[in-house]
């Protein structure tokens, strides 16, 4: 007589049977017990959710003639795994994401007292002995050597020089900035420049005494248009002196 179990997760069936006769010393029967070891296994079993790997089950099943039939169970779980559906965001991109927020913001916020003193204060000595240092400049360029390390990958150097003339291209500089830390690196770039183009003007201004406000303030945002500002006034202010 054979037993075969099945289990709709199995994905594995053995079956081990295994008679055997033995005489009691202090009985005076003999008794028959035959065992059967039904065992069967499954792994990634999912349910609800989870996942169930190294599943496995074995079930004993002993008969005499005396005590009759016993069936055991044995249930073995190695391991649960969480299986839950949904995003997964990676730690490594979060982080990327939170340095390259921070640069910006820190990058924008760190530029404004000058530009504050040049447009508010262009005469004080404040000012004066501020625009001189260069210190801006190097922690500026610091920052955006950092943020340039970061967002560096293989594929850059083909992304700016895609064509066979080994010039830029537009639609490889797109993908390039599809990437919110060459984004943020490219801001710090032009932070840098716009306040290196302003503390020119601001100076040349100071040298010919010339009107250099508003052409300081759109420095900041529009740096080519505050220079071309920044050069009408100076036509107009000397000619201004010369019909005088």
């Amino acid at each position: 007589m054979s037993l075969l179990l099945c289990s709709p997760s199995s994905s594995r069936i053995s079956l081990q049977r295994k008679p055997s006769w033995t005489a009691s010393r202090h009985q005076s029967f003999i008794s028959m017990e035959e065992q059967k070891v039904l065992g069967f296994r499954s792994t990634n079993n999912e349910f609800i959710g989870m996942r169930i790997a190294g599943l496995g089950n074995k079930l004993r099943i002993q008969w005499n003639f005396l005590g009759g039939s016993r069936v055991m169970v044995h249930p073995k779980v190695t391991r649960l795994n969480n299986l839950r559906k949904g995003p997964i965001i990676s730690a490594s991109w979060l982080a990327s994401s939170q340095i390259a927020s921070s640069a910006f913001t820190l990058g924008t916020i760190a530029v404004l007292p000058f530009y504050t003193l040049m447009v508010l204060a262009p005469n004080t000595d404040l000012t004066r002995r501020t625009m001189e240092s260069s210190m801006p400049y190097v922690l500026l360029g610091v920052l955006y050597a950092y943020l340039l390390y970061l967002s560096w990958t293989p594929d850059t150097l083909r992304a700016m020089f895609a064509s066979k003339y080994w010039l830029p291209e537009l639609p490889g500089i797109t993908r390039m900035f599809s990437n919110e830390m060459t984004v943020s690196s490219a801001w710090i770039h032009l932070l840098a420049v716009d306040l290196f183009a302003a503390r020119q003007v601001f100076h040349d201004g100071l040298k010919n005494k010339i009107e250099t406000r508003h052409s300081v303030s759109l420095c900041l945002l529009f740096c080519p248009v505050g220079i071309v500002t920044h050069v009408i006034t100076k036509v107009i202010t000397q000619m201004a002196k010369r019909s005088h």
